[in-house]
């Protein structure tokens, strides 16, 4: 048995090792310039874009939750986007449903999940935070909440991604894939550059240190009708704590349901790892308790402290993500990778 001297002396050890600074976690940390500047950050190449809708709110010292709503719109009206909004591949049934959640700097939180029809679910989440009681509504519910509040019935299904749900249908096989929208179209093009497309996860830091996130997708391409995955579940696809950071994920939301990837990266990082080391923890975990199903899939997360350090990490080569700040509003980062 371990004497208290010795677990005295063990733990103070410890707690010097993390205020000096563990070399192990020092090559994970990325620093924005400056203190609670604002910054924002999001998955994937067309992060980009949408960072720039989101920046216009935090240069001009406007709230983050505002700009997260804003900044994934521009995904979710952009039909050349084949899995976030209009645009989105369908379910095997021919019918684009829409996933998405939202949560603010309070820890106050929206979601609507297998919704159709609606052009910015996203929007629909906030109005879910802000004038229910409820954090989440799904399916016609959501649908009849939505147009209730004023929003637009529409087709969303648009010609391309109808003509590419026919083609798969001839030799329909349901089974997830790494970035299955990239393999479909356009082989021979690198998984996570502009030709990719998938879940658009982000995080902001206003000018007052505050954060909010929101994530937004047309999931799986050709899932079974009702299938939900990750990115409308609070603590999976997104979670945000004010006193912490926050953090998303992006892929196949199946495993990241199973590990309530977001929440473990937040939790990590309040116990001290860095956001990158954070996520890493959160992907090996996966790793470790299905191996041979990582083989075959992607996930990737995505995490900000309150520090403005930002890092991602990924199963698989060819995710990337953006960052914008007051010294780069274009930047693109390849995230390191288990494999």
């Amino acid at each position: 048995m371990i004497s208290r001297r010795k677990f005295l002396a063990a733990t103070s050890l410890t707690g010097a090792s993390i205020v000096a600074g563990n070399k192990s976690f020092s090559n994970f940390v990325k620093e924005s310039p400056v203190l609670n500047s604002p910054i924002v950050i999001s998955t994937w190449d067309f992060g980009i874009a949408a960072n720039a809708a989101a920046w216009e709110i935090l240069k001009n010292k406007g709230r983050a939750l505002d700009a997260v709503e804003k900044g994934v719109h521009v995904p979710e009206a952009d039909p050349t986007n084949s899995s976030v909004g209009y645009g989105g591949l369908p379910d095997r049934d021919g019918r684009v449903t829409l996933d998405a959640c939202i949560m603010d700097e309070l820890g106050n939180c929206g979601s609507v999940a297998a919704l159709e029809h609606i052009m910015h679910p996203i929007s629909v989440a906030r109005l879910v935070m802000e004038k229910t009681p409820h954090v989440m509504l799904v399916g016609s519910g959501a649908l009849q909440f939505a147009l209730e509040q004023g929003f637009k019935k529409e087709n969303l299904l648009i010609p391309s991604s109808e003509k590419a749900w026919k083609e798969w249908l001839k030799n329909a096989k349901y089974q997830p894939e790494i970035n299955i929208e990239n393999k479909l179209f356009s082989p021979t093009k690198l998984p996570g550059n502009q030709f990719n497309h998938d879940t658009i996860g982000m995080i902001a830091m206003d000018a007052a240190g505050n954060l909010s996130g929101a994530c937004t997708t047309s999931g799986m391409a050709y899932k079974m009708h009702g299938r939900v995955g990750d990115s409308p579940i609070i603590g999976a696809g997104l979670y945000v704590d004010n006193e912490v950071g926050g953090a998303t994920s992006t892929g196949v939301g199946e495993e990241v349901i199973r590990n309530v990837g977001s929440f473990l990266v937040v939790e990590l990082m309040r116990q001290g790892y860095p956001p990158e080391e954070a996520c890493k923890e959160a992907v090996m975990r996966i790793i470790r308790k299905k191996p041979n199903t990582a083989k075959e899939i992607q996930v990737g997360f995505l995490a900000l402290n309150k520090k403005g350090q930002y890092g991602a990490y990924a199963i698989q080569k060819g995710f990337s993500y953006a960052v914008c700040d007051d010294n780069d509003q274009k930047l693109l980062v390849k995230a390191n990778s288990y494999s």
